[in-house]
């Protein structure tokens, strides 16, 4: 082995510093206290968790509703008032905090604060509780769930128009009640399984700081049977090692004393999984859905590359004489078509929308996993998978989606007339963070010892991560 110098000496040891002390706990049990107090108060408190529940529930039934209100009681003014308020709250202030929140404090907003999650388990008490169908436990959803939304939402304007939000939003609601009334026993089926954001959200709650921590010792400790806990999304409490199905709604705080409410280091969790515990599932759904699809999406208005590619794609159409039938309109709910507000998509403009979001976005995803993929070959380490080391591309992958989600904030704010200068050096530094941090957590999972391949394994990784730095620095400088 070769001896590390110069600049990378001092962050190689300290990544084998902190790999070395990953088995005791990361803050001392008096840091610990305080977040532990807190989640056995949310475990005594079920009551006041359910008013914050069923207020979510109103407040979203409110904002998903505002635009109508006004005509319905012949308020026109009133109307165009409620709907920016409405279309601010739901995608200017909501989408990007929730995002925000999944890195923080893990799926908080699932256990406490859903409101589609709130309807299906309290359906779910009085449906007809069957048991889950082989087909919805398929792995695949969601990846499926992921995309099809995405790309829908992209396809009917779902950021500018009511109804569109409507739609978008009030169908999965829609769902996740059938779907309560039909599975389950008091539980959530839906956000386990078919819940379109289930995916991002599993995979950015890996970095969250805050976790429900399992003591494995103390549960064994206890001699006396367990008493019975209702965990909504099934969670096999005692074997739970990650935050991404946990839902974080304090049910299970101070459990036979072996589960709190804690903090760790926020690479714990990606650093110390095993590889056989990281489903080709989930690397696809990052890769493929959250780094390409979703990216694409939120990139494609006013990219100069889109319109190359319908120039293009509207000229060869046309020397195939295809082009003419492609000229007319759809419904709404297919197509965004708004004449009023000077928005309508023929279907020419919706085959050039799907075909570019899941063109370039599968190409981007194609990078990445090329990328990975030759970076545990270099790296040749039997235990390095390349489900594994695409975990470490979380971070960037995170900041990019807050970012790509925070533009309509942006909007809002400089349509009332704000000063944003600085707003770019607050982008960029949170880029940057979610960049570094994602450089760092190669650096855990790839130099494990000093050698030429593994350095050329880190440079292969590091190419996605300045791939999606370059590309939203090009969208937050444009």
């Amino acid at each position: 082995m070769q001896q590390i110098t110069g600049i990378a000496a001092p962050l190689y040891h300290l990544a084998m510093q902190q790999t070395d002390s990953m088995s005791t706990p990361a803050t001392s049990s008096s840091n610990q206290a305080i977040p532990a107090r807190f989640g056995r108060t949310m475990q005594r408190n079920p009551g006041v968790i359910s008013v914050i529940q069923w207020g979510a529930v109103a407040l979203y039934l409110f904002l998903l509703l505002a635009p109508f209100l006004g005509p319905a009681l012949g308020m026109e003014a009133f109307s165009s008032s409620l709907g920016s308020f409405s279309r601010f709250m739901l995608w200017g202030f909501g989408w990007p905090l929730i995002m925000l929140s999944m890195m923080l404090f893990g799926r908080v907003w699932c256990g406490v604060f859903c409101p589609d999650g709130t309807l299906t388990e309290f359906v779910s008490r009085h449906g007809q509780k069957r048991s889950i169908p082989r087909w919805l436990r398929w792995h695949g959803w969601p990846f499926v769930m992921l995309a099809g939304t995405t790309v829908y939402g992209q396809m009917v304007g779902v950021y500018d128009f009511p109804h569109a939000t409507l739609l978008l939003l009030g169908l999965p609601t829609l769902a996740a009640l059938l779907t309560g009334f039909l599975y389950g026993n008091g539980k959530r089926i839906w956000c386990m399984y078919l819940c379109p954001a289930n995916g991002v959200f599993s995979l950015l709650a890996k970095i969250a700081p805050f976790h429900f921590a399992v003591d494995q010792e103390q549960w064994t400790r206890h001699s006396r049977p367990p008493p019975r806990i209702n965990c909504a999304p099934l969670v096999n409490i005692r074997q739970m090692k990650s935050a991404s199905a946990c839902h974080a709604c304090g049910r299970c705080s101070g459990y036979i004393n072996a589960v709190d409410l804690a903090v760790r280091a926020p690479d714990s969790e990606i650093v110390t999984v095993a590889s056989k515990a990281t489903s080709t599932a989930e690397a696809v759904t990052l890769i493929f859905g959250v780094i390409g699809i979703c990216t694409a999406a939120m990139q494609w208005a006013g990219s100069p590359l889109f319109l190359s590619f319908k120039s293009a794609l509207s000229a060869w159409l046309s020397g195939h004489g295809a082009l003419a039938p492609l000229q007319s309109a759809a419904p709404w709910w297919i197509l965004a078509n708004y004449p009023e507000a000077n928005t309508v998509y023929s279907l020419f403009d919706g085959l050039a929308l799907v075909l570019f979001i899941a063109g370039s976005g599968g190409m981007l995803g194609l990078a990445v996993l090329i990328s990975a993929r030759l970076s545990v070959r270099l790296a040749g380490e039997e235990e390095l998978t390349w489900q594994r080391l695409t975990l470490g591309l979380i971070p960037v992958a995170g900041a990019g989606m807050f970012l790509g989600l925070s533009a309509l904030t942006i909007s809002f704010l400089r349509e009332e007339g704000l000063n944003l200068q600085w707003l770019g050096w607050l982008q960029s530094a949170l880029l940057a963070a979610g960049g570094l941090f994602s450089a760092w957590l190669g650096m855990r999972l790839i130099m494990k010892h000093l050698s030429p391949r593994r350095f050329a394994a880190l440079a292969a990784y590091m190419l996605p991560v300045a791939l999606l730095c370059y590309l939203w620095t090009v969208r937050i400088t444009a």
